[in-house]
């Protein structure tokens, strides 16, 4: 924690293995099958992201000791000042061990899931939690720690789930919806830090500044990335449904020109299958 260059030089590695070193290294090289190390990774992710919603929260935001409309950073030596302090190099930590999320993907092969999204949250955050824990080790902004880890318990059960295999599908039908969760959140640590700009409050306003220009720095990243995997994918569906509605009805006349219509009914048929009505039943 005496200096921000070793914080530094590890995303900045990180980001070079990513995207430039490790990709290489596995161009000519089969994916590799890591079910179980994913089961035991998201597993350790879980109960880790727990025990620091645990450890937060009883140091402040679940105890009644910490003010949600203010909350100054607390400097002294008190047993549960400093048990946030430790919390929050504990959280500052575990945005190093999240670096094997996108290690992961790289060993799989799974190129297409190392987004830019991806990568400059997973870069960004162990640099940005890196000045809190130097100079704000407690206080208002470790808010943004509880909501957090709560999100990752969310977020790393998910992904246990999926990982153990096809028989778990079934219940992981709400994987949009965790990318809203993680919007939500955002949308919270923007109003909760926000709000001292407009309160007085002994915390630093720079600090005020800092959190809530990442908050909506990720907050629109993430509503980018819901739009791109949810909405143009449900209208692409919804046009493929169409067209091949427009399809069969042709094939049941016995009469198919070269654009898939037919010079009859099907034609009528195309202007049903392109109503409102039917767009919503094939979203659906």
């Amino acid at each position: 924690m005496s200096s921000p260059f070793p914080t530094l030089a590890i995303c900045l590695g990180y980001v070079y293995i990513v995207k430039v070193l490790g990709p290489k290294y596995m161009e000519n090289r089969k994916p590799m099958e890591l079910r179980k190390v994913l089961i035991y990774y998201n597993l350790f992710q879980v109960l880790f992201s727990f025990w620091l919603f645990y450890e937060i929260g009883m140091s402040g935001w679940l105890t009644g000791r910490y003010s949600l409309r203010c909350e100054p950073v607390d400097y002294s030596n008190h047993p549960v000042t400093v048990r946030m302090v430790h919390a929050c190099w504990w959280y500052y930590f575990s945005k190093f061990t999240e670096f094997m999320d996108t290690i992961f993907f790289v060993l799989r092969k799974k190129n297409e899931h190392v987004s830019t999204l991806h990568v400059i949250h997973h870069g960004v955050m162990p640099m940005s939690v890196w000045f809190g824990v130097k100079f704000t080790p407690g206080g208002h902004s470790t808010f943004f720690g509880l909501i957090n880890t709560f999100v990752h318990i969310v977020m790393y059960t998910y992904y246990l789930l999926a990982a153990m295999g096809p028989q778990y599908q079934k219940f992981l039908w709400w994987k949009k919806y965790l990318t809203t969760f993680q919007m939500v959140q955002f949308i919270a640590i923007m109003v909760h830090a926000f709000q001292l700009l407009f309160t007085d409050c002994n915390y630093p306003r720079a600090f005020v500044w800092f959190i809530g220009m990442h908050a909506v720095m990720f907050f629109f990243l993430f509503n980018e990335f819901y739009k791109q995997a949810y909405k143009q994918k449900r209208k692409a569906s919804s046009k493929s449904l169409s067209q091949k509605a427009v399809n069969d009805a042709a094939k049941s006349n016995g009469h198919i020109t070269t654009n898939g219509y037919t010079n009859g009914r099907a034609a009528d048929y195309y202007v049903t299958a392109s109503s409102p009505d039917l767009h919503h039943r094939s979203k659906s």
